[in-house]
């Protein structure tokens, strides 16, 4: 997860160190809050903005915050799955009104 930080924030221009990504081993034998890895922004004056990227970026989606109707056959599926437990319908993505222009059953074929 740090590795992938540190690379959100690289493609913003914003320089970044990793530390701590080796102590994961010792703990136990440390407290485990440090041992814990740490992402250093070297440049103050940005911190603020690569705050804001983070926060952005491990921020749940808005499409997995809430659940969603099958188009197919009318199950409540929870926000995080993109598939129907019941009939295996992907999701649609568009809006809610969207769902009723879909065909409630056929061809198999998914939009």
């Amino acid at each position: 997860m740090i590795g992938h930080l540190r690379n959100v924030l690289a493609l913003h221009g914003i320089e970044c160190i990793t530390r701590k990504l080796d102590l994961a081993t010792g703990a136990g034998e440390l407290p485990p809050v440090e041992c814990w890895p740490e992402l250093w922004v070297l440049d103050d004056e940005r911190c603020a903005e690569a705050e804001a990227l983070l926060r952005k970026t491990l921020a749940p989606v808005e499409a997995v915050k809430k659940p969603w109707t099958c188009s197919n056959c009318g199950e409540e599926i929870e926000g995080q799955f993109s598939e129907c437990w019941n009939c295996g319908r992907e999701r649609d993505y568009r809006s809610p009104a969207a769902d009723e222009l879909l065909p409630a059953s056929g061809s198999g074929r998914h939009r």
